[in-house]
């Protein structure tokens, strides 16, 4: 009985060594995909975010590949990363979850890369508040395209945050409501550890683990990817 015992320890033991690497690589493909997408997106001639709206973010969320269900989303959910401006630069990345929401005309679109753009200080804390309904807590409204978006200054006066989407290779701005998003504290935990918060990772009191440096550097690289479209 006690070898038996001690057998599935070891066994035990071996599955949440197994399941904590597996986490592990789940976080760093989220990060380098969700650097993937803003490398694509600002490489974009002509329909990227503009220079003027990455200038002014307060904060940058990516949720590489997000599905959906149902006619005009029935159902939807995905997982992304975000960070926020410091006085020393882009924050560490937290992990967050996003589910439900209206999403306008996305029909026999079966996933796509969402990018959320906070622009005001309102909408940075409703992101450091770590949950909170887009459309509801905070405004949001389709992003503008281009080059620059100086002839339309709508875009800074209305929404808290401007949101995109990317469908089979199209970059437009995305009407979303209805959103709700939340940590995903199982990566937060699997990246920092069980004592680091939502909001002191994106408050800059804790440092980017080495998997965050293509993210971080796409982040800060898009403005300059966006002034040379």
């Amino acid at each position: 009985m006690k070898k038996i015992m001690m057998t599935l320890a070891v066994f035990g033991l071996a599955a949440m060594t197994c399941a904590a690497e597996q986490d592990k690589q789940d976080t760093t493909e989220r990060l380098d995909k969700a650097a993937a997408v803003l490398h694509e997106v600002m490489a974009a001639p002509d329909r990227g975010i503009p220079e003027e709206v990455m200038e002014h973010a307060k904060c940058v969320a990516v949720v590489p590949h997000m599905v959906k269900g149902g006619f005009v989303f029935g159902a939807e959910g995905g997982r992304g990363v975000a960070t926020c401006r410091t006085d020393h630069g882009w924050s560490a990345p937290a992990f967050f979850a996003v589910t439900g929401g209206s999403w306008g005309l996305q029909i026999g679109v079966e996933g796509i890369d969402l990018v959320m753009i906070f622009q005001t200080d309102e909408g940075m804390k409703h992101m450091l508040a770590s949950k909170f309904k887009v459309g509801a807590d905070a405004s949001a409204a389709a992003g503008p395209v281009g080059r620059h978006a100086s002839a339309n200054t709508d875009w800074k006066l209305n929404a808290e945050i401007l949101t995109y989407s990317r469908a089979k290779g199209v970059f437009a701005g995305l009407a979303l409501s209805g959103a709700s998003v939340r940590p995903d504290d199982d990566s937060m935990k699997t990246v920092y550890g069980p004592e680091a918060s939502f909001r002191s990772v994106l408050t800059g009191s804790v440092p980017p683990p080495p998997q965050a440096h293509a993210f971080l550097a796409a982040v800060r690289g898009a403005k300059a990817e966006s002034a040379s479209r």
